[in-house]
């Protein structure tokens, strides 16, 4: 892993240097990612470090850290974790990891691991075979002291719940599944969600979602590190509502043409929000960025 920016002195580390990112040794780490395709084992290919030292979990936790809280109080922070090719495409044939590589799924996993909440659209659930998270004995003691779950919940975000709910993320999640809904969505579907064991949370008038609201209503859980994994239609909305305070965005560097979507869709912002450029990591070609909004 090189780390460009900001710049260290570990940033054009010659080969022989195996110091992590805080200047330390450090060791190899087990798989951090989630889903199918995911595993990293140590010293595998895709794995981070010069010389090619993986970074432990614990550096990548550290790198992803999420802002403490403001006045000693915690207050929401939404953070989004996208991937786009060189042309802007979201996906390759509707899904998102022909575009991936096994380092972005690490991250994937390490941004999850830090999470309260993974906040997702149901088009990606559907599209993406979504499965509950699952705790993970690295980040264990880690959760615990920041007085978070064992894994973090999977909120879905969907106006008309038209949903599989005998799908294990409903029926047999480690931390109940939250559905993000509308006050006009259907009795039946909220009747069949909640029967299936999730907790419908509604957050917004009429039959859709305010993602203001869904921000504020997750925050009233005790979620207040929130993540989501898209699609780009929901991106698109909490970007228009101005909640969204960092985006995680993976660069590939692949091209595939063709009208794929970008990581954001959805009308247009009035005036584009300028984001500031926090870190950059780089793996076999792949950029990691971050960019904040304050």
């Amino acid at each position: 892993m090189r780390r460009l920016f900001p710049v260290t002195d570990e940033t054009a580390a010659p080969a022989e240097d195996t110091r992590g990112p805080d200047g330390t040794g450090g060791g190899t780490a087990g798989d951090a990612g989630e889903g199918s395709g995911a595993g990293v084992g140590s010293g595998s290919a895709g794995g981070f470090g010069v010389d090619g030292r993986e970074w432990s979990l614990a550096e990548l936790a550290a790198a992803y850290a999420y802002p403490g809280p403001a006045g000693g109080a915690r207050v929401p922070w939404l953070r989004a974790n996208m991937v786009s090719t060189l042309d802007g495409a979201a996906q390759h044939e509707g899904r998102s990891q022909p575009i991936s590589c096994a380092a972005d799924m690490r991250i994937f996993g390490t941004l999850r691991a830090l999470a309260d909440v993974v906040v997702v659209g149901a088009q990606t659930v559907r599209q993406e075979g979504y499965r509950p998270a699952r705790a993970r004995a690295e980040f264990a003691a880690a959760r615990e002291a920041a007085g978070q779950g064992p894994a973090p919940a999977i909120a879905v975000v969907s106006a008309s719940l038209d949903l599989d709910f005998s799908l294990p993320l409903f029926t047999a999640p480690l931390v109940p599944t939250l559905v993000l809904t509308g006050a006009d969505a259907p009795p039946s579907r909220v009747a069949a969600a909640e029967k299936a064991g999730a907790r419908v949370v509604i957050a917004g008038e009429g039959g859709g979602v305010d993602p203001a609201r869904a921000v504020r209503e997750l925050a009233e859980l005790g979620h207040t590190r929130l993540l989501t994994e898209g699609g780009p239609r929901l991106l698109g909305q909490f970007v228009a509502a101005g909640v969204l305070d960092e985006l995680c965005l993976t660069v590939s560097p692949m091209l595939t043409a063709g009208d794929a979507q970008r990581i954001a869709g959805g009308p247009s912002v009035p005036v584009p929000e300028r984001f500031t450029l926090t870190s950059i990591l780089e793996e076999d070609g792949f950029l990691f960025t971050r960019y904040t909004r304050r």
